[in-house]
């Protein structure tokens, strides 16, 4: 954002919303937000810093193969959303190559989803792409699947299904 020698705001941005003013009424697809990412070079140093800076308390660790990662949920307080510490298994995984893009921070924004499948149809129908064909497993057997950052002004966005019983 810079701002004009009339100090109004101009926001210059890489990424594009889609136009959805002729999009019929919609109704909320997402109940909550379920965390936000958080790229880490370090997860036994971050886990430290946020649980001795902030006072979060750890929730679930775990390392997920598939998508290359390990992981910790952090509690924000009692309000049932969380920030996800992401730390690289290998060079080559996603968050390797996002830190060696962007270095450590904010890599994504999940919302939390009653149906996938029902939520991944209606956003392919208003025209955004999705990242999988088919919902991806996630933190503690959640099914998750990213709507591509360049429909979605610039954010990776993942949608979260909660596995039954969390």
């Amino acid at each position: 954002m810079t701002l004009t020698t009339t100090g109004t705001a101009r926001v210059t941005r890489r990424h594009t919303l889609l136009d959805m003013s002729d999009a019929p009424e919609s109704t909320d697809l997402f109940t909550q937000i379920d965390h936000v990412g958080v790229a880490v070079p370090d997860l036994d140093a971050a886990i430290a810093f946020y649980s001795q800076t902030y006072g979060m308390r750890m929730l679930h660790e775990e390392t997920n193969e598939e998508q290359g990662v390990r992981e910790a949920m952090m509690a924000v307080g009692d309000s049932g959303s969380c920030i996800q510490l992401l730390a690289p298994l290998s060079p080559e995984s996603t968050i390797a190559k996002f830190l060696d893009r962007q270095g450590p921070g904010i890599q994504q924004m999940a919302y939390r989803v009653a149906d996938i499948e029902a939520v991944s149809a209606t956003l392919r129908e208003r025209g955004l792409r999705l990242l999988y064909d088919a919902p991806k497993r996630g933190t503690s057997n959640s099914r998750v699947n990213f709507i591509h950052p360049k429909d979605a002004g610039g954010i990776l966005v993942e949608l979260v299904e909660p596995a039954a019983g969390h």
